[in-house]
């Protein structure tokens, strides 16, 4: 895209500083931070079709053009752990949304999971404090607070600070999240289209995938929703599946015979012991943890949102098969350039 000078570029904030003084006119101003994030980019298209003024926080906001296109949506450059920069970003916001979460760290003593989950939550609960903005939203995890993974640990830990926090506040916990662009069906999809036989940890452990699209819909519809306060939501799908059944889906959908082979839980730690050290992390020590306490749900929080659970199969065959057709093509002009 050709770069636009400052006066010209939607998206483009010059000062953190420069904020509207709110009117009898004036939408509401949403903060969402994690927003270029994959639940993110839904849930503000969700709901930048009301009346609303978006604020997108990122650490390089020039990486995020795909943003100024919407209206009403400006992403701004800051350091999401300065406590000037968050009162300047927060001063005047209506409400605050903080869906920033990692399921990997660089190294393995659990640090990175407590910045991105603890102390992030924190700076941003006292930025709220301080400029007086109540309604805080927060994204968590089914089973935060469980188990022994620093995932589950760090979840639970920023979901008490919230609690605590006198603000206006309602805590979301869903369970494995699916939809296109996803890290759960396309990235078995990947692996499958690699390999004849997967080895597979923690292969009974057991999730109910919830679209992304009614994760996004039950923020949304929180979002001025005075009964939410005070309230935690599991969110989680029809379908509860194991680990396994979930590669069978995948593989079942892409056309391909392949086994799969339970790793016993010796062998499993070994695997995600090796993989602590690959580049990207494809798998850790700390997943195979998570994956030791099953992330299914027990109070439907959809419906008491009145959102009805979008099936796996209304979704995935699609998101797939465009997967197929794509990796058809590639074959193709590979025969073609060859």
């Amino acid at each position: 895209m050709t770069s636009l000078p400052p006066d010209t570029d939607p998206g483009h904030d010059t000062s953190l500083a420069r904020q509207e003084t709110p009117g009898p006119a004036m939408p509401p101003r949403i903060v969402v931070f994690g927003g270029t994030g994959f639940v993110g980019q839904r849930l503000i298209a969700r709901i930048a079709r009301g009346n609303r003024r978006i604020v997108v926080p990122s650490r390089n906001r020039n990486r995020q053009r795909d943003l100024f296109v919407i209206p009403d949506v400006r992403v701004t450059d800051i350091d999401p752990y300065s406590p000037d920069d968050l009162r300047r970003v927060l001063e005047g916001a209506h409400a605050v949304i903080n869906l920033v979460g990692i399921l990997n760290e660089p190294g393995r003593d659990g640090a990175g999971f407590r910045r991105a989950h603890v102390e992030l939550t924190e700076k941003i609960i006292a930025a709220c404090q301080a400029t007086g903005t109540r309604r805080l939203l927060q994204m968590s995890a089914l089973n935060a607070g469980r188990g022994t993974s620093h995932y589950l640990r760090t979840r639970g830990e920023a979901e008490a600070r919230v609690r605590a926090s006198g603000l206006d506040w309602t805590i979301f916990q869903p369970s494995v999240i699916f939809g296109p662009g996803d890290g759960l069906f396309e990235r078995f999809a990947s692996l499958l289209k690699l390999t004849p036989v997967l080895p597979l940890a923690r292969a009974d452990a057991k999730f109910a995938p919830v679209y992304v699209g009614d994760v996004a819909e039950a923020f949304a519809r929180s979002l001025d929703d005075p009964t939410t306060f005070g309230q935690t939501y599991e969110l989680y799908g029809r379908q509860a599946m194991t680990l396994a059944g979930i590669v069978r889906y995948t593989a079942r959908h892409l056309g391909l015979h392949r086994a799969i082979v339970p790793l016993p839980d010796a062998l499993a730690r070994v695997q995600a012991a090796i993989f602590d050290h690959v580049p990207g992390k494809p798998f850790s020590t700390d997943n195979y943890l998570s994956l030791k306490t099953d992330s299914v749900g027990g109070i439907d929080g959809l419906h008491r949102l009145g959102i009805e659970a979008t099936p796996l199969d209304a979704i995935v065959p699609a998101q797939l098969g465009l997967q197929v057709r794509q990796h058809r093509l590639d074959a193709y002009r590979r025969a073609r350039s060859g």
